[in-house]
């Protein structure tokens, strides 16, 4: 990788990897149930599992633009009046065919929670779960070890990754190392862009191209990397006004 590359994404990164880029973004929902003043752990009245969850749910809703992924983030929220252990527990849920977000239905996020439930019957965290597991188990997707996984690898970004600023670091037996960028259509042209990748499959084998790409520079953090493909893609839009 150039040097001047490199330069730039270090810059991009750290410019980038600040709460106040993403007030507006599905991440603050997990965040409102970690501790303000104990950073990394669940807030007073609150579990790991509230957190596991409202993330499990945003990253699910996360795609399309940010003001109608929050938006619909906020209504699956209110549903479950702000609890959402105590409502994936209780069994009852909102069950229809209506739109919650875009073409996720009511009756699939009632799935989901009907899967939760079975999940935290078992178990207090869902941290030790492969992302094999949280696709079948949890999202109810069939298995495909070729697929990118965006939505879990951004949850997992989220709930790993404790340099206290955007991301919560609440799962503390999870390694950053080990963490794998979250590739959608918009980060994979960016990372083609600036020559992360050659590949024209957006599968797992891309996206371990990418992070490994990014470990050259953060070795102990190759997800901060993407932080520095967000950065890209705001100044890429400047240069282009």
């Amino acid at each position: 990788m150039e040097k001047c590359l490199k330069e730039k994404l270090v810059a991009w990164a750290e410019k980038y990897d600040d709460p106040v880029y993403f007030e507006e973004d599905p991440i603050i929902f997990p965040k409102r149930f970690v501790s303000k003043t104990e950073y990394g752990t669940a807030a007073p009245g609150y579990r790991l599992a509230d957190v596991e969850i409202a993330a499990l749910v945003a990253a699910h809703l996360a795609w399309g633009r940010r003001s109608m992924i929050v938006r619909d983030c906020e209504r699956a929220m209110e549903e479950m009046s702000w609890r959402p252990y105590d409502y994936v527990m209780n069994g009852e849920y909102r069950d229809e065919d209506a739109s919650l977000h875009r073409t996720v239905k009511w009756s699939e996020f009632a799935q989901i929670c009907t899967r939760l439930k079975a999940v935290y019957s078992e178990t207090d965290t869902i941290e030790h779960l492969t992302n094999a597991q949280i696709r079948t188990m949890i999202y109810g997707r069939k298995a495909d070890p070729k697929a990118p996984d965006k939505k879990i690898n951004m949850m997992r970004r989220w709930m790993v990754r404790d340099d206290g600023k955007v991301d919560l670091g609440v799962w503390k037996h999870s390694s950053k190392t080990d963490l794998l960028i979250p590739l959608d259509v918009h980060v994979y042209e960016m990372a083609a862009e600036i020559g992360l990748t050659s590949r024209k499959q957006k599968d797992i084998v891309t996206v371990r191209e990418i992070t490994d790409a990014f470990r050259e520079i953060f070795p102990d953090d190759p997800c901060k990397g993407d932080f520095a493909l967000f950065g890209y893609g705001l100044y890429r839009k400047q240069e282009q006004m």
